[in-house]
């Protein structure tokens, strides 16, 4: 009789993804990227054909991906090993070789779009000395001329839309992630898309659904994101479509069928609803997963969706005519089912001053479990741990570790107030959320306090680090995957155009001088006395190397336990498999040493 053993932990590892996608006008061909064979290219499907094939070979990460309507050609944004500096190049549907289109050295070239004929390229860029506060862009396609549109003076500013005859646009002012304005430029003038208002809100995804009429994305007066209106002719801001307790995050314009969606969530779900523009009625669509990434609608109407769920890895799926969802690509973990995996429980707990907090819980399969909980603080701050699909957590599931994850004060999808919760207070109140997570955990009787891990990235690097020196008899192991380690070192090395936002999401070293000492982990070294992995990308331009250089050294100095990996190809995140699975084995032989 033939039997087959359960799968081995490396089919985990070997899980695919996929970063971006877009589809050709005629709806023919889809394009995404995706790491098939290790490393991130451009792959095709002649549709409704599904047999993927490549476009390049340059196995580097794609963060924007579009589609020419009018020269048939495909645009790509690639950076060079993770340092995120974006070039611009066009490649034909057939694949091959790319043509630079815009490009220069060191520079980044962010949210590239074409107007609606096609024949110009607008996006927003460091270069030519914008490195702090950026630039707007058009590119000629034809003539190969180009001009600025718009520079920033005081803040961050991008390019965000414009409109069909391209007699105005619209650029946003980034003042940090709870304050954001949405300015149309017409005829010489800034016209703010909202009243004025003295309170901080935030206005997003703009689209102009004719010449004279902009939708998009705002909070202002509310404490949920909603969808409004803009009238460029009568200069009169409206709230059109309110969700209801739920904050919009993305939408998209079908231009055939007058209608826009929206991407909406409160907490670790989205869900997706369409706005009739002709009846101004709504409906929510039903979708075969929890988290939408992308949204992409053909000229025909039809729709497709990037998503993914905790047991589903990010795919691209179809809404037919009949209006039923056809999954496009497949992928999943070798030998395994999506209920074979872990689904996380959604919890609530009070924190330490009645504050409702929102977590979610995965509990390793009592057959496999070991009885050992890894906390994980999520990354941001300004972010959310959702029902997404880690390979990591399914990988360590499946060694026998439960996983823990809160949406602690600061964290998105629960409303304006509560995210504002964490700006200049990242040492206070998330750290405070997290206690309270655990100690609910172990009251509950779900989490030994003598059997407690600590991982986190990028902020949660940073908690997982604080968390350790301020906490340390909760914690057997610690691990820090690019976390900074000084808010003040932190505050002077990120990249220039993030730095005017700098004061409020973080602090200012001189006013909030003695907060961010107590804030900085750095300063808690005493308290860090169990064995600890740092993990960081060389190329990091977020959280740079020598973040993790100096809490290693210091500790090091201590006499304390430290093991450290630098990928020297990655910067903040890991696109290649090889590293990926890497870091993931090294993760898992670090908590094995402690059980």
């Amino acid at each position: 009789m033939i039997t087959f053993q359960k799968p081995d932990v490396e089919q985990f590892l070997k899980v695919l993804t996929i970063q971006d996608f877009t589809v050709s006008p005629d709806k023919k061909q889809l394009v995404f990227s995706t790491n098939i064979g290790g490393h991130f290219n451009l792959w095709a499907m002649d549709l409704p054909n599904q047999y993927p094939y490549p476009l390049t070979s340059i196995n580097q990460a794609c963060d924007s991906l579009l589609y020419n309507k009018k020269s048939k050609f495909i645009m790509a944004g690639f950076d060079q090993d993770g340092d995120e500096n974006s070039q611009l190049y066009a490649l034909s549907p057939k694949g091959g070789s790319q043509v630079a289109v815009r490009y220069e050295k060191g520079e980044r070239h962010m949210f590239p779009f074409f107007s609606k004929n096609g024949e110009s390229l607008y996006y927003t860029s460091t270069k030519d000395g914008h490195d702090t506060y950026l630039a707007a862009y058009r590119y000629n396609l034809t003539d190969e001329s180009e001009e600025i549109l718009i520079e920033g003076t005081d803040t961050s500013v991008y390019l965000m839309a414009v409109s069909p005859e391209e007699k105005s646009f619209v650029y946003s002012k980034n003042y940090g992630n709870t304050s954001s304005l949405l300015f149309v430029k017409i005829d010489g003038e800034d016209v703010l898309a909202t009243p004025e208002s003295a309170q901080q809100f935030t206005q997003s995804d703009p689209v102009y659904t004719s010449e004279h009429e902009i939708y998009f994305i705002t909070n202002y007066e509310s404490d949920f994101s909603y969808l409004a209106k803009f009238d460029l002719a009568k200069r009169e801001f409206s709230k059109v479509l309110d969700l209801k307790g739920k904050d919009a995050n993305a939408l998209k314009y079908d231009d055939a069928l007058q209608k826009i969606y929206v991407i909406a969530a409160k907490g670790v779900k989205d869900v997706l609803i369409s706005y009739d523009l002709i009846d101004q009625s709504s409906e929510f669509i039903e979708v075969p997963i929890d988290r939408i990434n992308k949204i992409e609608v053909t000229e025909a109407g039809e729709l497709f969706i990037l998503g993914q769920s905790a047991t589903i890895p990010l795919n691209i799926f179809s809404r037919t005519p009949s209006q039923s969802w056809v999954q496009i690509t497949n992928h999943g973990v070798t030998g395994m089912r999506p209920e074979d995996l872990v689904e996380p429980e959604t919890v609530t707990y009070a924190s330490f001053d009645g504050l409702e907090i929102e977590a979610s819980l995965f509990r390793a399969h009592a057959e496999t479990s070991n009885g050992h909980m890894i906390i994980w603080p999520h990354g941001g701050p300004q972010s959310a741990e959702t029902n997404s699909f880690r390979a990591l957590f399914q990988f360590l599931l499946n060694s026998g570790c439960s996983i823990f994850a809160p949406n602690f004060r600061g964290s998105t999808r629960y409303g304006l107030s509560f995210m504002k919760m964490v700006e200049g207070e990242w040492g206070n109140g998330p750290r405070h959320d997290m206690i309270a997570g655990i100690d609910w955990l172990i009251e509950q009787g779900m989490a030994d306090k003598e059997k407690l891990f600590l991982m986190g990235g990028s902020f949660g690097g940073y908690m997982a680090l604080l968390l350790h020196g301020r906490h340390p008899e909760y914690f057997k192991a610690v691990v820090d995957i690019f976390g900074p380690s000084d808010l003040f070192s932190f505050i002077n090395s990120v990249p220039e155009f993030w730095k005017p936002a700098m004061d409020q999401w973080v602090g200012n070293p001189e006013r909030d001088r003695e907060k961010l000492i107590d804030f900085s982990p750095i300063t808690h070294l005493e308290g860090m006395t169990k064995p600890m992995l740092v993990i960081q990308g060389a190329n990091d331009p977020r959280v740079v190397k020598a973040e993790s250089d100096k809490i290693v050294e210091a500790l090091r100095q201590k006499g304390r336990k430290v093991d450290y990996m630098v990928l020297e190809d990655e910067g903040h995140g890991f696109t290649k498999k090889e590293n990926e699975i890497l870091v993931y084995r090294a993760i898992a032989d670090f908590f094995n040493r402690y059980l």
